[in-house]
């Protein structure tokens, strides 16, 4: 579970986030979507302890995410919009290297590392160095990294970037899964069709505040709008200038 309470982030006189109040249950896929710079990167980077909130409490799997860092870290795995490897370790070295910082036995991290190798089709490659890899390659290995100690809470910021059609419908499945399993998910992005897919929840922020938070059903009602999110997001936005979808 996800709690934010009456969180506020400002960067000097600007305010990133304002006042935000939210709570993502346990075995939920929320999805959080904003126009650019609405200040969706700064909330979860805020959840994931990257950032500190100018005002108010985050609270992660019970956890107070500045008061309990370490334990809140334990059950979290963040995929940022950029995936990061080390380019001069190989993909498979990544994934010990990232067991070992949740003191996971190294046959654990091995059994698991060929799961979901095989899962996200990075067999091939996983023993090359990762400065010869695509951005799809890394994509798939940050995210077997992610979902390798099998955490209670993933923070994934636009999930789909890099990733081949194959490759995005693994992901949506691997992530239904882990909900099912009574993962949380928090996923920030562009694309509304992915959040159609796969949300149980929608949130839209905008200038830093919530517009509005429901299922797929209750945010058309409030738009007075027929079954597309595209058109709900657009009335309940206003308009705004900058495109929801780069």
């Amino acid at each position: 579970m996800i709690e934010l309470s009456n969180v506020t982030k400002a960067f000097g006189r600007s305010f990133a986030v304002r006042n935000l109040d939210l709570t993502v249950r346990g075995g939920e896929l929320f999805a959080f979507l904003g126009p650019n710079g609405a200040g969706k990167t700064t909330t979860i980077k805020m959840v994931t302890g990257l950032l500190t909130p100018t005002e108010g409490q985050i609270r992660v799997a019970g956890f107070d995410i500045e008061a309990d860092y370490l334990q809140a870290k334990s059950v979290i795995s963040y995929i940022p919009d950029q995936p990061f490897l080390y380019p001069k370790l190989t993909g498979r070295e990544f994934l010990h290297f990232l067991g070992s910082m949740y003191d996971m036995p190294a046959d654990e991290v091995e059994k698991r590392t060929g799961e979901l190798a095989a899962r996200f089709e990075c067999e091939d490659y996983l023993d090359d160095l990762a400065e010869t890899y695509s951005h799809g390659m890394k994509q798939r290995v940050v995210v077997s990294g992610a979902l390798l100690h099998d955490p209670d809470v993933i923070l994934i910021d636009e999930p789909m970037v890099g990733l081949d059609p194959r490759s995005a419908n693994i992901l949506k499945v691997a992530l239904r899964e882990k909900v099912e399993d009574g993962c949380t998910v928090f996923m920030s992005t562009h694309t509304l069709g992915v959040a159609e897919e796969t949300a149980d929840r929608v949130g839209i922020i905008q200038n830093g505040t919530m517009v509005t938070v429901g299922t797929l059903d209750e945010i058309f009602d409030r738009a007075q709008t027929g079954g597309r999110l595209e058109d709900a997001f657009l009335q309940l936005t206003e308009g705004n200038q900058t495109s929801p979808f780069t």
